[in-house]
């Protein structure tokens, strides 16, 4: 009798599958991640199986027009939709290990089983920090990368959704270095009044940024995400501490929240590890985070092809190698707000705070 066996091509899509599946349970911003405009990172997969290395998204604003009532004539009072585009470009990107064949054989897994938790945490933390990355880019460009004339530029344009500190006029002029030195250790430490600043920003910017539902609720959220500084000064804000143990039956009915989640006025603050801080760019030269508030729209995923698993073989087969590799772009989506489609541009779902942050004693 013989036995059934699994082709050898269906045992590495099954592998692919596990790990793909394993990938998102351990991504740090899978909460956040979706299909639709209403979600803070827009998955757009347009280009799967397509030919291409860019994916156009489409950004939309809100209709304001007042309602025709009653006998009124609607036919040629219709309200025209503003809308704008952003191109997200997509690339390859591939990271391998290595083992030697006696390594190989001395394992009781295979080589992909023996690879998968350094290659798994590879691309979360790949990706993680591409998120990061995103969120931080002036116009494109890597923050570290910008010149001052291009955040400045970035300013004049993102005023409206900017905040230096716990106070609007900490703004000196659209000018970034300056306004980044009116943000005071003893003054500007993230609490509950800054938070509530950036959501009322948010709501009042031009356009709007709109905020989204999590977990099938009616209630509408902002996503606050922060450095570990930030969030322990936040969590020392006794306006906080009051408001948490209102919300902590909700908290546990809808299980909603992930490990270190904090809700304040319609405002989840997600803890985030890798958050950057700049170092002595603040007042009497301290150290500063950026906190980011954001809404629907506020990145975009365009991918192509989801993570998979390449096996070779080298040295006379003496060596084999398994590489993960996915096509996908991670962008923060810009808008534009002058004549042209991409003039002036405007972060589309981010408000982009400042905070002083002092390090553990």
């Amino acid at each position: 009798m013989a036995d059934s066996t699994a082709a050898a091509g269906l045992t590495v899509q099954q592998w692919d599958d596990q790990f793909w599946v394993e990938y998102q349970g351990n991504h740090p911003f899978k909460p956040y991640m979706g299909t639709s405009e209403q979600s803070i990172i827009q998955i757009n997969e347009q280009l799967g199986g397509k030919k291409g290395d860019a994916v156009t998204f489409a950004l939309l604003n809100r209709l304001t027009n007042a309602a025709v009532t009653g006998t009124n004539t609607l036919e040629g009072n219709e309200e025209a939709m503003t809308s704008r585009s952003y191109v997200l470009n997509v690339d390859k990107s591939r990271n391998a290990v290595r083992v030697a064949d006696m390594e190989e054989q001395r394992s009781s897994f295979s080589l992909r089983n023996a690879a998968r938790p350094n290659l798994m945490e590879w691309a979360k933390n790949y990706d993680t920090d591409r998120v990061i990355a995103a969120l931080q880019s002036i116009n494109g460009v890597a923050y570290g990368a910008a010149s001052e004339a291009n955040k400045d530029a970035w300013l004049v344009d993102n005023a409206d959704r900017c905040l230096f500190g716990s106070a609007v006029a900490n703004n000196s002029g659209n000018d970034h270095s300056a306004s980044l030195l009116n943000v005071d250790p003893a003054a500007d430490t993230l609490d509950t009044g800054i938070l509530s600043l950036m959501k009322r920003m948010a709501l009042t910017a031009d356009p709007k940024i709109r905020p989204v539902r999590m977990g099938g609720m009616n209630r509408r959220y902002y996503i606050a995400f922060v450095h570990p500084l930030a969030m322990r000064d936040l969590k020392a804000d006794t306006t906080l501490t009051q408001a948490q143990r209102e919300v902590q039956i909700t908290a546990q009915n809808e299980k909603l929240f992930q490990g270190g989640d904090v809700d304040f006025d319609g405002i989840l603050v997600h803890e985030v590890d890798d958050m950057p801080i700049l170092s002595g760019v603040g007042n009497a030269g301290s150290d500063v985070s950026p906190v980011f508030l954001c809404g629907a729209q506020a990145l975009g995923h365009a991918r192509v092809r989801r993570w998979k698993s390449v096996t070779e073989k080298f040295d006379y087969g003496d060596k084999h190698g398994v590489a993960v590799e996915t096509i996908d772009g991670i962008e923060k989506l810009t808008f534009g707000t002058g004549a042209g489609d991409t003039d002036d541009l405007k972060d589309n779902g981010v408000v982009t705070g400042f905070v002083s942050t002092t390090a553990d004693a």
